[in-house]
């Protein structure tokens, strides 16, 4: 007879099952925060949300908010870097970085969204350092090139993550993919290529600095998960943004004084010329934090995997929208690179789903 497995359940405790597989955070082909436990849950805040609305339209409106905030802070970025004339990209992502760091603080110090986490050794610092160097040539590449390229066509670029992903993987830490991850890349490209060459406002600097920015956040992603390994080094999303954000607006600091001349001045008189620009401006920091901040309260309510969803849903919807307002030109042919890159995504997301599951 075989005997079942049993355990004793007292009052006020639960039983503990142990898993038998985990997986490491190199194995993840795509950064996403990791789902919070039960004290983040609990969080009272959370709680009086939970009570004026039901389970789904909370997971909606947040969902929706996501949306938002993601959309939002392309279409911002684009309006003053390229209709408004706001020409500093480096300054604009420098004060994205304040905003963050501030932003991140009350939510963590006053409002407890997550447990405080600390930076504990020098070791932990220095790799938190180099990872703010990557996220701020990722962001400056991202916003600069939206100066130059529709936002259409700056999500179609961005569409091509995985692509960077899996080679960043393989050449820092020789890991290799299964052939039917590989195969799903090759749409991700063909659409890519396709939808440049039909794309009527084409610009090389654009297209190399946004390519760039891709690549950079694909590298992000991989180095993350190489230098944050160890449990004790490994922090929350939100505690990490909290480090990482004053860190990235240092590094920015002597680049944005080189390159833009005096920036702070001439943002100045543009405020004095015209006071909405104090008020773009401050909308634009607040909604890039609040992309971090979405990203975190999906992943909550819902899973990493309807993050990745949304992910590749929202590339399609942000160029849908950014059309119907700039009014920029598309052509069929760029459409359907765009389509064929977003079909390469989804294919590469389930290849790597059945990947996992066949080497655990």
């Amino acid at each position: 007879m075989v005997e079942a497995q049993t355990w004793t359940t007292r009052r006020m405790s639960n039983p503990r099952l142990d898993a038998n597989t985990t997986t490491t955070a190199s194995d993840q082909a795509i950064d996403l925060p990791a789902t919070p436990p039960g004290d983040v849950r609990n969080n009272p805040y959370f709680s009086v949300l939970g009570s004026y609305f039901s389970p789904n339209i909370l997971t909606a409106l947040i969902i929706a908010s996501w949306y938002f905030s993601n959309i939002g802070v392309l279409l911002l970025n684009k309006y003053l870097l390229s209709i408004y004339g706001y020409r500093f990209p480096i300054f604009l992502t420098m004060l994205h970085m304040i905003s963050c760091a501030c932003y991140s603080y009350v939510a963590i110090k006053f409002l407890e969204i997550v447990p405080s986490q600390h930076i504990l050794s020098r070791k932990q610092f220095l790799k938190i350092f180099a990872l703010s160097a990557i996220f701020c040539f990722s962001v400056v590449c991202g916003n600069t090139s939206l100066r130059y390229l529709p936002v259409s066509f700056n999500q179609a670029i961005g569409a091509t993550t995985p692509f960077f992903t899996a080679i960043f993987a393989f050449l820092i830490t020789c890991k290799k993919e299964s052939a039917e991850v590989y195969c799903a890349l090759l749409p991700v490209v063909f659409g890519i290529v396709l939808a440049s060459n039909s794309e009527p406002l084409f610009h090389l600097f654009g297209f190399l600095v946004c390519v760039g920015s891709t690549a950079g956040r694909a590298l992000k992603s991989v180095v993350q998960g190489i230098l944050l390994t160890s449990e004790a080094e490994r922090l929350h999303s939100m505690n990490l943004l909290l480090y990482m954000a004053p860190m990235a607006a240092l590094i920015l600091l002597p680049f944005t004084l080189l390159l833009e001349g005096n920036v702070t001045a001439m943002t100045l008189e543009k405020a004095r010329v015209d006071p909405f620009m104090v008020f773009l401006l401050i909308g634009n920091a607040t909604v890039a934090y609040l992309v971090n901040l979405t990203n975190f309260l999906v992943t909550k309510h819902t899973s990493a995997l309807t993050l990745q969803v949304l992910g590749n849903a929202k590339a399609a919807v942000a160029a849908v929208v950014s059309v119907l307002i700039f009014r920029n030109p598309v052509t069929v042919m760029g459409m359907t690179g765009f389509a064929v890159t977003i079909m390469g995504v989804v294919l590469y997301s389930e290849a790597k789903k059945r990947s996992k599951v066949i080497t655990h």
